[in-house]
């Protein structure tokens, strides 16, 4: 019987033993691990006095525009989406606080619709986004919403909704 009870105590020692390693482990494990989540969105800057557009900015058909804006992020950019679609039946994706002076409402015929996805090269806080935009010169006139997309390597999104006419 004493052989048993030792056997039993081992084994309860050696269960202890377990538990205060996988309890150390875990601890340790979870104190090591100091990456920090990123839960800030990148930021559009179109306050420089080069950057184009900004809220109510006219663009010519038939004609190239430079699309200029600095981007930032805490700690790494992903990429950034331009999207220019009409605004004839007067919607809404502004997110600047003037408004624009806009045409009657009307049906589109043949509007202008440009979707570009840039990925930002890897490791960048901050950039300087620059990208040459054709508007053809038969599209339909008139109010059109310039849309800001501007994504971080953790997946936080910026928008940045401008109001332009193309005349």
């Amino acid at each position: 019987m004493n052989k048993l009870k030792i056997k039993s105590d081992k084994m309860k020692k050696n269960r202890i033993l377990v538990a205060l390693l996988i309890g150390a482990s875990a601890l340790t494990s979870c104190s090591s691990d100091k990456n920090e989540i990123d839960t800030e969105y990148p930021v559009v800057d179109i306050s420089a006095s080069t950057a184009f557009p900004k809220q109510c900015s006219e663009v010519k058909r038939g004609q190239l525009f430079t699309f200029k804006a600095k981007f930032s992020d805490n700690a790494n950019l992903g990429s950034y989406s331009l999207d220019i679609h009409h605004n004839f039946d007067h919607h809404s994706h502004s997110t600047e606080v003037n408004t624009c002076v806009v045409d009657p409402i009307k049906k589109p015929v043949n509007p202008m619709l440009y979707i570009n996805i840039t990925p930002i090269p890897e490791g960048q806080k901050s950039h300087e986004a620059t990208k040459q935009i054709f508007i053809p010169a038969d599209i339909d006139p008139g109010d059109y919403h310039f849309m800001i997309r501007l994504t971080d390597k953790e997946g936080w999104q910026t928008i940045k909704g401008l109001s332009i006419k193309i005349i």
